[in-house]
């Protein structure tokens, strides 16, 4: 996205202290160099940290508040020219548990966001979908595409609203709390047996800094009502156990030769391939180079043209996006992919402790 408009804009990213709010936070001040930025977040403890990794940004704040409150969303945009929504439960099993937890955050949260742009006059709200609102096979996934549903529907039926909401889906972020990366280095750590669930498995996969690269740049590009589906790599799972057991075996002591995979199935509503576009949504797709454009079912019902989209390549595809459909990155690729991204260090991304106390009135002193 253009530097320049960041520069001149006031910005608040939701769910600021999760896997990609957290990237988000530190590309836009560190990267962006953006005019404000406000942070809010659920959860305290990481909320506290996360301000004091930020004291030398005097531009930003950190905010206690939960999406499911309306009236805090509503104070705490105004003045805002543009919104990150990441907020959101993204645990399948927790979500299947607690599904009416799941509609609260996942769906009631979405909607809240949506009433609070448009009062305070927001001029984009980008949020961060999942790879599991296509062909949604659990809770979570099928909350995640009904907060798809209510973003595009915003769009229409706004009154006097000028405000662009627009979705923007990928898949694994490699090295995210819960995936599979930290649960196979433990593993192989302790020189177990790592554990993958089918030989056939495939996923796309992305690094955090590079996923929220293409959410920032996503506000760019979006007209309102569409998903931006990122173009992603494909893995093998078992491509990823077996240069992880390479890799680190020898670093924690251990011989990988006497690391094996041990293969216990999949969990229940667990994909073969992941999905990133289901075969309907096809008929109303469009090419660009980095992303796939998803337009609403019922275009005609939404202004604005969305034809006309730099750097497009196709106003038309066949096949449906998931990864089976597509050539797996080569062991090699991928070990590369690791070690560019830090995936094989023990902290891949920075968990910040403070050195010294912090009284909450020392912005931009260090």
């Amino acid at each position: 996205m253009n530097n320049a408009i960041l520069k001149n804009s006031k910005i608040m990213v939701t769910g600021a202290c999760g896997t990609v709010g957290k990237e988000l936070v530190r590309q836009l001040l560190e990267d962006y160099e953006v005019a404000e930025l406000v942070a809010i977040d659920n959860n305290e403890s990481e909320l506290f940290f996360q301000e004091q990794r930020f004291l030398r940004f005097s531009n930003s704040r950190f905010l206690l508040g939960d999406v499911r409150d309306l009236g805090k969303l509503e104070r705490t945009m105004s003045g805002v020219n543009i919104v990150f929504h990441a907020a959101a439960y993204k645990h399948v099993v927790l979500c299947e548990r607690s599904p009416f937890e799941a509609v609260q955050t996942n769906i009631l949260g979405v909607q809240n966001v949506i009433q609070a742009a448009r009062a305070a006059g927001v001029e984009r709200v980008i949020f961060t979908s999942s790879d599991k609102a296509a062909n949604p096979t659990n809770v979570m996934g099928t909350s995640k595409l009904m907060g798809e549903r209510l973003i595009t529907a915003a769009n229409v039926n706004c009154g006097n609203s000028k405000t662009i909401f627009t979705s923007t889906r990928f898949g694994n972020v490699l090295g995210s709390r819960g995936s599979v990366i930290p649960i196979f280095k433990e593993q192989i750590r302790k020189g177990r047996p790592v554990t993958l669930t089918d030989s056939d498995m495939t996923r796309f996969i992305m690094s955090v800094r590079g996923a929220v690269r293409l959410v920032i740049d996503s506000a760019l590009l979006a007209c309102g009502g569409e998903v931006l589906v990122t173009k992603m790599p494909v893995i093998r799972i078992k491509d990823l156990a077996e240069v992880m057991i390479e890799e680190l075996a020898p670093r924690y002591g251990h011989d990988s030769q006497n690391v094996r995979i041990e293969v216990i199935g999949c969990k229940p509503g667990e994909k073969l391939y992941e999905e990133l576009m289901t075969e309907e949504e096809t008929r109303r797709t469009l090419e660009l180079e980095k992303y796939f454009v998803i337009r609403p079912a019922f275009s005609s019902y939404y202004s604005g043209s969305m034809d006309d989209y730099p750097d497009q390549i196709s106003d038309r595809i066949d096949i449906p996006y998931n990864s089976s459909n597509d050539v797996p990155m080569t062991k090699d690729r991928l070990r590369e992919f690791l070690y560019e991204n830090e995936l094989l260090e023990e902290e891949p991304y920075e968990n910040y402790m403070p050195d010294r106390r912090y009284w909450g009135d020392e912005k931009g002193s260090v």
